[in-house]
């Protein structure tokens, strides 16, 4: 397409193209967790066998993500946008006819691939489609595809899985990825300076492929994925294979760091962490991750397990949530970035996600309803929408010429990131905590208390005119409401140390650069 014609083509139609593709990736991060039981049964294989449907998915994600920036450098953003689009059509495809789930895990390992590429280069596309004062509403609707979708991918796996088969939550995929590829093809392109920049800055730099960055990258990152993916499951460090796993992760990435900042073309360009403003950004996405991913594991295991909702009651609650992500996005974007400082949104973002999580560890109960739930997520939701695109615009105000790309692929390893660990230290703790209250309130609970006496034969009223052993029928029921007032207990502790947690984020917004909510004629950085 001749340059001369390029600025005709709609710069948000070319966002909402390129976004497409995205909202299918991060929406395969969680659209499967409701049907492992289902891909299980179907595939004659355990529970726990299953779940490396979605260990093999997010290692690969995490491995390739912060070496997509590198790719997206030598081949150019939108020729490795497509291909990655191809990758994880086909993928998708071959994932909903496998035939066993040895076959089913490779060709997940594959989709990872594919996905992982798609939308940091995504996000690097719009930091130079747009300049510095319009990326806020563009960041807000790729914040749509990123923040939405895995809000609602336990909803819709669970509404597949129930009235089709597990395997159309991989089928779906492909007429978006087609779509996508014709409309990518036909109407996206590189700004010729962000291009021309790019290439400038990786050509004095020498072109030599940085294997011994790539292996470290794959060493580190898998590593650390398997550790906070399956640490909870083998008991942490009781297990031989997560320690090996700990130690090889940390050894790498030190290695890691130590070798990428001596290098001219390094495969993960870790030198941008040096930037204040970058550094402070990575961190808050980091914790913007581990909440969001984590309480989003927390509320359908609340609901299902404590409330005896079933998983499409529970991920309708948070679909509540996501619907209002959908109008304060735009919002964001649009109006408050262009008249507050970016550090004020991310700080009263961070204020509004924490007193959310005071709310519901203060509120939240045995008695909770679907309302008092959806409220709940509804007012974290608020929060989030105030952090991700203010973090996101301050990430690439200060980054040097031709970054974009590099910086997309570590912000989003942030992100995922602190999602795998959020995930991890929340069933960690639930596990934990409930255990040991559970282990307290057994201890008052003997057939010598006169409390427990009295509600035994109480509770053994109610079953004494079924035939059944009345005693054993009330301990049981003793039991099992010592085991819910164990988790419930459980997860208040853990929303506290949530909003707690999110509070020690407000130093960092002191590092995040000041900006002008109204700046004249500013370029893009990477122009």
């Amino acid at each position: 397409m001749p340059p001369a014609i390029r600025p005709a083509i709609n710069p948000w139609f070319v966002t909402i193209i390129i976004s497409m593709a995205t909202f299918m990736e991060v929406l395969d991060t969680s659209v499967a967790n409701v049907s492992l039981s289902h891909i299980a049964g179907g595939l004659a294989s355990s529970l726990d066998e299953a779940t490396w449907v979605l260990t093999s998915y997010l290692v690969t994600n995490a491995i390739m993500m912060p070496i997509s920036g590198w790719f997206g450098t030598v081949f150019g953003l939108k020729r490795f946008f497509m291909v990655c689009v191809a990758i994880f059509t086909i993928s998708s495809l071959l994932c909903g006819l496998a035939p066993s789930l040895g076959w089913l895990v490779f060709f997940r390992v594959l989709q990872g691939v594919g996905g992982a590429g798609m939308v940091p280069v995504v996000q690097a596309m719009l930091a130079d489609l747009f300049p510095a004062e319009k990326r806020g509403m563009a960041f807000s609707v790729y914040g749509l595809a990123v923040v939405f979708a895995p809000a609602i991918g336990p909803t819709l796996g669970g509404w597949i899985t129930d009235n089709y088969s597990w395997h159309w939550i991989f089928l779906i995929n492909i007429p978006v990825g087609i779509v996508s590829l014709f409309l990518t093809a036909a109407f996206v392109y590189e700004p010729d300076a962000a291009r021309i920049e790019r290439t400038r800055v990786f050509k004095a730099r020498g072109f030599r492929v940085d294997w011994p960055g790539f292996a470290l990258t794959v060493l580190g990152i898998g590593c650390l994925e398997m550790f906070v993916d399956r640490g909870q499951r083998l008991d942490w460090f009781a297990s031989n294979f997560i320690t090996a796993m700990a130690v090889i992760s940390g050894v790498s990435l030190v290695a890691l760091v130590w070798w990428e900042l001596r290098q001219k073309n390094p495969m993960v360009d870790i030198a941008l962490l040096k930037v204040p403003s970058f550094f402070a950004s990575f961190l808050a996405m980091f914790a913007l991750g581990f909440v969001l991913f984590g309480t989003t594991v927390l509320m359908p295991q609340f609901l299902q397990q404590l409330l005896g909702y079933t998983a499409q009651q529970s991920g309708m609650a948070l679909t509540a949530g996501g619907i209002v992500m959908i109008f304060m996005m735009p919002l964001v974007g649009g109006f408050f970035v262009h008249r507050f400082q970016a550090r004020h949104l991310v700080i009263a973002g961070l204020l509004m996600e924490a007193a959310s999580l005071y709310f519901m560890g203060s509120t939240f109960s045995l008695g909770t309803t679907f309302d008092q739930a959806v409220w709940g997520r509804v007012f974290q939701t608020l929060g989030l929408a105030f952090l991700f695109i203010p973090i996101m615009q301050s990430a690439y105000l200060k980054l040097p010429p031709g970054k974009n790309a590099n910086a997309a692929a570590l912000i989003n390893l942030a992100r995922n990131l602190g999602g795998s660990v959020g995930i991890a230290v929340s069933s960690t703790l639930l596990a934990q905590r409930s255990q040991f209250h559970q282990s307290r309130m057994v201890e008052h609970v003997s057939s010598y208390d006169p409390q427990t006496q009295i509600a035994l034969r109480h509770i053994g009223a109610m079953f004494s005119g079924h035939g059944a052993d009345s005693a054993n029928q009330a301990l049981g029921m003793i039991y099992t409401m010592v085991q819910r007032q164990a988790g419930m207990l459980s997860y208040i502790e853990i929303f506290y140390l949530m909003a707690a947690g999110i509070l020690l984020v407000i130093p960092l917004t002191f590092l995040l650069p000041r900006n002008d909510p109204h700046p004249r004629d500013q370029p893009a950085p990477a122009h």
